[in-house]
């Protein structure tokens, strides 16, 4: 739903909460898609989320219904809303979801109320929850949807076409017909456009594409999309080691995997853990951002040092004192712009240590042209404030060597990390930021050092 319409939504849907209005308010959200309901109440208060809670089970909404909204809503919110009805209430609406949504679900409730749940469960969807709650957060195992349909090779085209009509209300869309032998063995791949063509009595054996783009259930989501992407798939099956079909990722949950991952990344680089929702409270708030705000506070303390160092230098010349914040605050930004074309390139796969040399080339020699061109800009200008050549080539060879700094950082820093296994997102903004400070700092003060004293 588009902003302007569901600002409007939001009025009426206020509106009629305060004026008690439920019954309009109820035949208002039923015409509605089941993404803008959820969409919606992702907007309101928790109270007026409980109000919504309510009216949904007074007039007895259908648990499939139900868990169509519910899958759409952020986990964290639709756990807090799920957490204020009984378990009685809970289990119909997670036996309507997808394996992959109701899991994602259920782990996100406390130990005690995730057994009582999987325990009134159907044993079949409990199964399947359990297993995909055995994979690690992140992995295929864990986003997979159980609800698959595969077709033996002897299977004709015709069958085939029949056991789509017949599982339409039990499978996800059927993008592909997956191929397996007696022993679940994935064989091969089948497009529904393939199907549709052949002769009906054509085994699905003699059309299957064999070369099968497929994933392990530990590999990690990020690269599981990368998968889909790259090979512009609609689906891609997940295996076991034994080459088993175990379930199948869909372009839907493709594209929720890398809405999360863009907001994971975003939100590292700016030091704040992924879990932070602006629906969450001052103290919560609070306790997620601390952490690194404290340690932002330990490493700009360096800046601090260095200046302190020089402080006798910049009590003779106060110019050092009006310019070196512009030094810093240039080597942060070009900094910040190498970080993210990095972080960009490592997270797509597009980059590794050996290609890292030539990008690294290419951008020290664009650092190298705009601490020129910046330099000589800001050394022209800093010589007619101060009426000092001196001082203009200080400030411009300081800019022009920051600028180089921040250019290594900027590169080195994600992929080290990437080296040691860890998000190249992980703060590397903040830290390019924090270090560029320190030597933008102490290159400016030390050349004037060397050159004034």
């Amino acid at each position: 739903m588009k902003q302007p319409a569901l600002e409007k939504l939001l009025r009426f849907t206020k509106q009629f909460i305060r004026l008690r209005t439920l019954g309009h308010l109820w035949n208002a959200l039923i015409k509605l898609h089941e993404a803008d309901v959820a969409s919606l109440i992702e907007n309101l208060s928790l109270q007026e989320r409980r109000v919504i809670l309510k009216l949904f089970m007074d007039r007895k909404m259908e648990a499939e219904h139900f868990a169509a909204i519910f899958s759409e809503i952020r986990p964290e919110i639709a756990v807090e809303l799920l957490s204020e009805l009984e378990t009685p209430q809970i289990t119909p609406i997670l036996e309507e979801m997808s394996s992959d949504d109701a899991a994602s679900l259920i782990s996100l409730f406390d130990e005690e109320l995730q057994d009582a749940l999987l325990k009134r469960m159907k044993k079949e969807e409990a199964v399947d929850v359990q297993e995909q709650l055995a994979y690690p957060e992140e992995s295929a195992g864990r986003v997979m949807s159980a609800d698959f349909l595969a077709l033996e090779e002897n299977t004709t085209a015709g069958d085939a076409i029949t056991a789509i009509q017949l599982a339409q209300d039990e499978v996800e869309v059927p993008f592909y017909l997956y191929v397996i032998d007696d022993e679940q063995h994935l064989k091969g791949v089948v497009s529904l456009k393939q199907i549709i063509l052949v002769n009906p009595k054509t085994p699905l054996g003699e059309i299957m594409i064999t070369d099968v783009y497929k994933v392990d259930a530990y590999t990690d989501q990020e690269e599981v999309a990368a998968v889909v992407a790259n090979y512009n798939l609609l689906a891609v099956p997940v295996v076991d080691e034994r080459n088993c079909l175990l379930g199948v990722v869909t372009v839907d949950d493709i594209i929720d995997i890398i809405q999360e991952e863009a907001t994971e990344d975003i939100y590292k680089l700016a030091g704040v853990t992924q879990d932070y929702s602006i629906d969450l409270n001052v103290a919560k708030s609070l306790g997620k951002r601390i952490p690194w705000l404290l340690t932002s506070l330990l490493t700009t303390s360096l800046s601090a040092l260095v200046v302190s160092l020089f402080q006798g230098n910049i009590r003779q010349f106060v110019f050092l004192a009006v310019l070196m914040p512009m030094v810093a605050a240039l080597g942060g930004v070009v900094g910040n712009q190498t970080v993210a074309i990095m972080v960009r390139e490592i997270v797509i796969g597009n980059l590794d240590w050996k290609r890292s040399r030539k990008i690294l080339f290419k951008e020290l020699l664009v650092s190298i042209g705009s601490g020129l061109i910046i330099g000589l800009l800001a050394a022209a200008a800093a010589a007619l404030l101060f009426q000092q050549w001196i001082f203009g080539a200080i400030f411009g060879t300081a800019i022009l060597f920051n600028l180089i700094i921040a250019t290594l950082l900027g590169t080195l820093i994600p992929l080290t990390l990437r080296t040691l296994r860890l998000d190249p997102a992980l703060a590397s903004g903040m830290m390019v930021t924090m270090l560029t400070d320190v030597f933008g700092y102490f290159c400016f003060l030390g050349l004037a050092a060397i050159i004034l004293f």
